[in-house]
């Protein structure tokens, strides 16, 4: 613990010497752009994959970048970031690897989050026919990017993001997945900006996915 206080010491003196109103400009004042939602795995820091300073990003993040309409944690994340921060893009991130999404298919029993990650296990189920037929390597990735439109959905048609669009703010929802090996973002080309996008553009994204025979 003494070598992490000792860090954000060493952190803390160096942003004044670069911005010496560094911390007062961020003491006053909150006006991200972006909300991102992503998972707790600690390898994905969103600031430093998007390179944006603290007050640039807003973020919440769980076991598998969820977004459950019974999570009100989420859900207040989202309201706050729509309605008082009045951010214009909001990303759901996750990652290839993903522990909770590789449980999910190896049906391994992880604790508690089990019950949590019975989301994963529904979109598992729903898209078999579109992950039975790949090897485990496709399917490992396969099901991370699906987790992702999925989320990126549930998003969409909250009652937060279905009110802003309805009164005509500015806001778009995006998805993407990182990769731990390479340090790149994918972008899963599921960006919605309207109520009326939702279907098709989660209809779309699901193709490239194609049935077994």
């Amino acid at each position: 613990m003494q070598t992490l206080l000792a860090n954000n010491r060493a952190w803390a003196a160096r942003m004044v010497r670069e911005d010496p109103d560094f911390f007062t400009r961020l003491a006053n004042q909150q006006t991200p752009k972006f909300l991102w939602i992503g998972c707790s795995d600690s390898r994905v820091p969103a600031n430093q994959i998007t390179g944006l300073d603290p007050g640039e990003i807003f973020v919440h993040r769980n076991v598998a970048n969820l977004v459950v309409h019974s999570d009100l944690n989420a859900l207040s994340v989202i309201q706050y970031a729509v309605d008082a921060l009045k951010v214009e893009q909001i990303m759901v991130v996750g990652h290839y690897g993903c522990g909770g999404v590789l449980a999910t298919l190896r049906g391994m029993r992880v604790g508690l989050a089990d019950n949590w990650l019975r989301h994963v296990h529904d979109v598992k189920v729903r898209h078999r026919r579109r992950l039975d037929h790949l090897t485990v390597p496709e399917q490992e990735d396969a099901l991370c990017e699906m987790n992702v439109i999925e989320q990126v959905g549930n998003v969409a048609l909250t009652n937060v993001v279905q009110d802003a669009w309805a009164r005509g703010q500015k806001l778009s929802v995006h998805g993407w997945c990182y990769g731990l090996k390479d340090g790149l973002a994918k972008d899963l080309g599921v960006s919605m900006s309207q109520p009326g996008e939702v279907l098709g553009v989660f209809r779309h994204a699901l193709k490239r996915y194609p049935r077994g025979g």
